[in-house]
């Protein structure tokens, strides 16, 4: 510990290095504290420094905070308001270190007890709210076996969750007991709003987990307060099922006596059978017997080029009472990195992918639209249409060469799979799903397998090993936030 008695001698300190914290109080011959922190940041940017000053000024607060001030320290001083600080800085992260394994085993307990008895769809969002803000917190922690528990847990959990949707997922359909689904969320969120004459923007970000809108929840906090729900897929949780379902209000079976060519023999381009998504809308709302002055605008965002088009554009919807908007980057990310070596170096695992999200998000045309939406008075339903889930095991998917692609479910004649790891859906009445035939079936993957045929089976295990999948059943794919977001 070493003393100066002005701000010159303790330029000259700090300049020689080795500091893990300075004291520095406001009030000192020659420079004052403000203007000797800023030549300190000069030398040492990142060592903590505590403010001591006798003054509550808002400007001094303000202009302390501006230069990344760690504490302040209020006059007169007794020695325990010191170490306090002073603890709190320097040992803070290696006491936080220390809890963490504590607060995990307690947290897990609690967790497995929600098992016990038979869990409810509420108890399994809890569950999964919890492991998701654990990811997080794992996300900086070193401790590689911890991190593994956490894996672990999630693999426990996604296999009881499994067999649970198995068991219940039928009987939501038949009105026993459902939670929130896909189809609910236009009535439940956006009809009550629109019914009482706000202007609504509705935005579905495609395939984003609950753990990634945790990532970056925090950067809306000073714009909007935040109300988070939750809701369930439908299943399969793939874009042509879940998406349509939200813009709906209608199971895929109901869906396609509507619009039959969506489920046509060869129309398997997951984007082609979502060409329909504002039409659909506005059945709905025309069934739920709203009715606007001016037409409800829809606006599909893939290209950065139509995101930054669109944010030039976005003060010409003032009047309009609902603005929905698909933004698709997450559900390309997913994708591409399965094709790019480049992407799958930059989002490795769950934890990088998060950070890579989270860095998309701050400088996309989104958030430069949700800020300026957050000076106007209107309101923010914010959701996604499934989650995504790594994909690490393979299971023998048994069927005819013209059976759908997709990696975590599939439809055709006739299918058959191994029932310990994924769902036969032998009549997908029972799921009011499509039939397109009387041989029609489906097989969904459970936890985080993935389907590859007994035909060149270990050649397409290994290529889509540690790829980011949808379609299947998971917590991650299935259990997802709707965010209402009121301007401050």
């Amino acid at each position: 510990m070493e003393t100066a008695t002005n701000g010159e001698d303790a330029v000259d300190l700090v300049a020689q290095g080795g500091y893990d914290l300075i004291l520095l109080d406001q009030m000192m011959p020659g420079a004052d504290g403000l203007t000797t922190l800023e030549r300190i940041r000069e030398r040492a940017p990142n060592v903590p420094v505590v403010l001591v000053t006798k003054s509550e000024e808002e400007e001094l607060m303000e202009e302390a905070i501006g230069q990344e001030v760690s504490d302040f320290l209020t006059k007169p001083l007794n020695p325990s308001q010191v170490l306090s600080a002073c603890k709190r800085i320097i040992e803070g992260k290696r006491i936080m270190e220390r809890k963490i394994p504590q607060d995990y085993v307690t947290q897990s307990g609690q967790l497995r007890n929600l098992l016990l008895g038979g869990p409810h769809w509420q108890n399994w969002i809890e569950i999964h709210k919890t492991l998701s803000e654990w990811d997080l917190r794992l996300d900086g922690y070193q401790e590689a076996g911890l991190r593994q528990a956490q894996k672990d847990q999630r693999r426990e959990f996604n296999l009881e969750f499994g067999k649970y949707i198995e068991t219940w997922y039928p009987k939501w359909l038949r009105d026993k007991d459902p939670p929130p689904l896909s189809v609910d969320l236009v009535a439940n969120y956006l009809y009550p709003l629109l019914a009482s004459r706000k202007q609504v923007f509705f935005i579905v970000v495609d395939c984003m987990r609950l753990d990634q809108w945790l990532k970056i929840e925090p950067l809306l906090a000073d714009y909007f307060e935040v109300r988070r729900d939750y809701y369930y897929s439908i299943i399969p949780t793939a874009t042509p099922y879940s998406r349509n379902a939200i813009f709906s209000g209608l199971f895929p079976s109901e869906i396609v006596e509507l619009y039959p060519q969506l489920w046509s023999e060869g129309a398997d381009e997951e984007r082609s059978r979502n060409r329909y998504e504002k039409e659909l809308l506005d059945n709905q709302l025309k069934r739920m017997g709203l009715k606007f002055k001016l037409e409800p605008k829809y606006v599909k965002v893939i290209k950065a080029s139509e995101g930054e088009e669109l944010v030039q554009r976005i003060s010409s919807f003032a009047q309009i009472p609902l603005v929905s908007l698909v933004f698709n980057f997450l559900d390309l990310l997913t994708h591409g990195r399965s094709e790019s070596d480049l992407l799958k170096e930059l989002a490795a695992d769950e934890s990088a992918f998060r950070s890579v999200m989270r860095s998309w998000f701050e400088h996309s045309s989104l958030f430069k639209i949700l800020r300026f939406i957050s000076k106007r008075k209107s309101v923010v339903i914010l959701t996604t249409d499934h989650g995504s889930i790594l994909g690490n095991r393979g299971t023998k998917a048994y069927g005819k060469k013209d059976t759908s692609t997709n990696l975590r479910y599939k439809y055709g004649d006739n299918l058959n799979c191994d029932r310990k790891e994924a769902i036969l859906i032998r009549d997908p009445a029972e799921y009011k799903l499509p039939k397109l035939n009387i041989s029609t079936n489906y097989i969904v993957a459970k936890e985080n397998y993935y389907f590859v045929y007994p035909t060149r089976y270990h050649e397409y295990l290994n290529r889509y090993r540690n790829s980011f999948q949808h379609g299947g059943v998971s917590l991650e794919e299935m259990i997802l936030p709707v965010v209402t977001l009121n301007p401050r």
